[in-house]
């Protein structure tokens, strides 16, 4: 309980701060998610293993097909080995390879993977850090799935990178502009 409450302090600190988009709700889950963009001016200042397992213990938990929970993570921090699937990787960054078990009739491996990442994105920036989402690199992850040490029957589907980023930055400039509404919701009465 006390990790929830600090993770909503948190979010309403980093939105009383001025770094969260002009939207809110009123409601701390909903004004993280309103609030939430993904830098790209990441510092040095390494990311540590209890904020790795957070992140991860979040991912867990997220839903799945028929609680399949078909995912498997690997945690890269050798700095090495993540410049050859990201080039612009930061020292202190860390990337979270997530693979699916190869598809079997009646699953959603590769969608279950997508709602894993987006706990784990989420609770980055509860967190106060940066978080990107990764799929066009995850090429290179398939090329070193031996090296990564990823488990038989399961191919990467997608990478978050995660690190601590200039706080300076406004993230309603910073970040991407988001299509209206009027252009991605239809009601159908």
């Amino acid at each position: 309980m006390k990790t929830r409450s600090a993770s909503l302090l948190l979010a309403l600190l980093i939105l009383a701060s001025g770094n969260a988009l002009s939207q809110t709700s009123g409601n701390p889950v909903t004004d993280l998610l309103l609030s939430a963009w993904s830098p790209r001016n990441y510092t040095t200042l390494p990311v540590t293993d209890q904020q790795i397992d957070m992140i991860l213990q979040c991912g867990i938990k997220a839903p799945s097909s028929r609680n399949g929970q078909p995912w498997h993570f690997t945690v890269l921090k050798n700095e090495a080995v993540m410049k050859e699937i990201i080039p612009n990787i930061t020292p202190g960054n860390v990337i979270i390879v997530i693979s699916g078990k190869l598809s079997q009739a009646g699953t959603t491996p590769d969608f279950d993977c997508g709602l894993t990442t987006q706990n784990m994105f989420v609770a980055a920036t509860s967190m106060g850090l940066g978080a990107r989402i990764y799929g066009g690199p995850i090429a290179a992850a398939r090329e070193k799935r031996e090296a990564l040490q990823i488990p038989e029957g399961f191919t990467p589907v997608i990478m978050l990178r995660v690190g601590n980023f200039e706080k300076g930055t406004d993230a309603v400039s910073g970040a991407s502009p988001r299509k209206a509404k009027e252009e991605v919701v239809n009601w159908v009465k």
